[in-house]
């Protein structure tokens, strides 16, 4: 099966406009995240952009990126139109990349890639073992509850995602990375946005909304997502310091 990696990136950002963009050892954070994504080496990896400051920055530092229309919901929507917009006949995966996590962990990526491939699974995505006592009450962290105990070899359907959890029984924390086969991003996009997710502003409860069922690989890690002025310091101290 062929894998297509998708980063969906624009500027407008309600707490940290203009992040995809923003300096780590010289680069762009949306150029650090895309050569991440070719070190995975898992297909051939695109930017989507609403933006042409994107789109000329990821091209001149050797990147492919995609003009899309500024008007999408989620970056899943915004994806897919850059997915249509190419030559996609021999296509059978793509991936969605969070623009805004440069320390994505290759091994993490390669792996969900190899489960979809394996189970021959309509979507997946990450959650990893790291969630602590506070993080269950924290709306800021997502959270993924699977049917199974997740561990490196199974990959189970997840009951629900949520932004807070009673208990710990097999909750884990949700990583923004998506696998998606191609039909089954048609059909996702087809449907309108659900109650549910727009209540909790999480994408992915459209498709179990949909009973489109999504499973789950365990990730070795959970990186840094830039939110905020203060994320972005941490980040960069830590690529600072590895560089």
């Amino acid at each position: 099966m062929k894998t297509l990696v998708i980063i969906p990136s624009r500027l407008k950002a309600t707490r940290l406009p203009g992040k995809p963009l923003l300096k780590i050892n010289g680069l762009s954070m949306i150029t650090h995240v895309f050569k991440t994504a070719e070190k995975a080496n898992i297909g051939e990896v695109v930017v989507a952009t609403e933006d042409k400051e994107i789109l000329d920055d990821v091209k001149q530092n050797g990147g492919q990126a995609i003009l899309t229309k500024k008007k999408h919901n989620t970056g899943t929507d915004r994806i897919h139109e850059a997915f249509e917009m190419m030559d996609n006949s021999n296509i059978d995966l793509i991936m969605n990349l969070q623009g805004d996590e440069p320390l994505m962990n290759i091994d993490d990526i390669k792996n969900l890639n190899s489960q979809m491939i394996k189970n021959n699974s309509f979507l997946g995505t990450l959650g990893s073992n790291t969630l602590n006592k506070n993080d269950y009450s924290n709306e800021n962290i997502v959270k993924v509850e699977t049917r199974k105990e997740l561990d490196n070899l199974n990959f189970p359907e997840a009951n629900c995602f949520k932004r807070k959890a009673l208990n710990n029984h097999n909750t884990y924390h949700h990583l923004g990375i998506y696998c998606y086969q191609k039909d089954t991003l048609r059909k996702f996009v087809s449907y309108k946005q659900s109650h549910n997710e727009i209540k909790n502003k999480l994408e992915q409860l459209r498709a179990l909304d949909n009973h489109i069922n999504i499973n789950v690989a365990l990730a070795k890690s959970s990186p840094i997502g830039v939110d905020t002025k203060e994320d972005f310091v941490a980040i960069k101290k830590i690529m600072e310091y590895k560089s």
